[in-house]
């Protein structure tokens, strides 16, 4: 999978009014579209995550004094990238409007009960 931060450069950080009936239409019911694009809005806030750790722990300073700060630049910068990114669930709506996000139901046991 690639890296979050390319496929987010085109996206409007803010949070914009939408169309609850648009939202609604490949699944309709609103409940089930919202918890489609909350699980992926999840997955993504974990992702990002992950990413961003892995990004500044390479410009970790291991020292073993407590008293000795360091300021690194680069850290910073990385820092400041993320935090302007559009937030988890602005991603996952964007996503699962274009049609990137595959649904589908659990296989449902049904459960049969014995009338007399």
């Amino acid at each position: 999978m690639s890296d979050i931060k390319s496929r987010v450069q085109g996206l409007n950080p803010n949070i914009r009014a939408r169309d609850v009936k648009g939202l609604a239409a490949t699944t309709g019911n609103i409940y089930e579209t919202l918890q489609i694009v909350s699980e992926r809005a999840r997955s993504i806030a974990i992702d990002v995550k992950e990413e961003l750790h892995a990004k500044l722990e390479e410009f970790a300073v291991h020292s073993d004094t407590i008293e000795e700060i360091h300021e690194n630049k680069e850290q910073i910068e990385i820092s400041k990238f993320y935090e302007r990114m559009p937030n988890p669930v602005v991603i996952a709506t964007e996503e699962y409007l274009d049609g990137k996000i595959e649904h589908r139901y659990k296989d449902a046991q049904v459960v049969k009960e014995d009338t007399l």
